[in-house]
């Protein structure tokens, strides 16, 4: 399916740079209508512990917010105003304690998701789970974006990290909503090896399926040798250059979710590459 609606979320002036430079590129490629959401955050309370807030917090952190949101609707449109695509700001409050309620929302309308990487020094719990409860809940691909990202435009060199489940299966056929005609795709597959690499024919099927798309793929296997999957999967598109990881994401059972939200979580955490993450 082509794309044409991209929702960048944009949580805070640190990170939305690093994640424009990603998403223009895209919706300018695919002449896509790109839409930044800015969710207006609710002022964080603790139930259990018992305190009176005063009337000149709450004024205080409203202007901080007004503050922050024209400050990213100036950035957004910095890296927009020129440009042929059709763009859009769009500022909701959230009406809970959490930003992730409304960015799902707003994801349901969207062929493609992209989030910047957590920040570690960030102190609020809610926005290290907002892009996990995107991923999870929103029912459409997610790109996360490492908060030293500078270029090269994603879609040129994918790695997929596949396995044979569902969230894979979706992760292989939501990435060719970024690819290009000349697009190169690895399929690696990183396991224990048994000596026979054909036996692997769903690989092999997939590098197929690619194929009569045009691109050109190839089918990779990896040991994991006591490494993390994760590093593994890193390590191979730096070796290859490449531009864009696409994973499944968490798991859609409890045993499978043990191993693949491990690798889901350190991929978040630790990519210098783009990620897209499929659940």
């Amino acid at each position: 399916m082509p794309l044409k609606t991209i929702l960048v979320c944009l949580t805070n002036r640190a990170t939305a740079d690093p994640v424009l430079k990603c998403a223009v590129p895209l919706a300018r490629e695919h002449g896509a209508h790109l839409i930044a959401l800015h969710v207006a955050e609710a002022l964080a309370m603790y139930p259990q512990v018992a305190m009176h807030v005063p009337d000149a917090v709450y004024t205080a952190f409203a202007k901080s917010q007004e503050i922050e949101a024209l400050e990213l609707e100036d950035i957004f449109k910095t890296h927009t105003d020129n440009e042929d695509f059709a763009s859009e700001w769009r500022l909701v409050r959230a009406e809970s304690d959490y930003a992730a309620d409304r960015m799902i929302e707003s994801a349901h309308g969207a062929d493609l998701v992209m989030m910047p990487q957590a920040e570690p020094t960030d102190l609020r719990g809610d926005r290290h789970q907002a892009q996990s409860r995107v991923i999870r809940e929103s029912g459409r691909p997610v790109i996360i974006v490492p908060h030293n990202f500078d270029g090269p435009p994603i879609g040129n060199s994918i790695v997929l990290g596949w396995t044979r489940t569902r969230e894979a299966s979706r992760a292989a056929h939501d990435l060719l909503s970024v690819t290009q005609s000349a697009s190169r795709i690895s399929v690696v597959h990183v396991a224990k090896s048994t000596g026979n690499e054909l036996a692997d024919y769903q690989s092999i099927d997939l590098a197929g399926l690619y194929a009569r798309h045009g691109l050109e793929a190839s089918v990779v296997h990896r040991d994991r040798n006591g490494q993390d999957v994760s590093d593994v999967l890193m390590q191979y598109a730096f070796e290859q250059g490449a531009d864009l990881i696409a994973t499944g994401a968490f798991g859609h059972s409890r045993a499978i979710d043990y191993v693949f939200g491990a690798v889901t979580r350190d991929l978040m955490k630790k990519t210098n590459v783009p990620v897209m993450f499929s659940a």
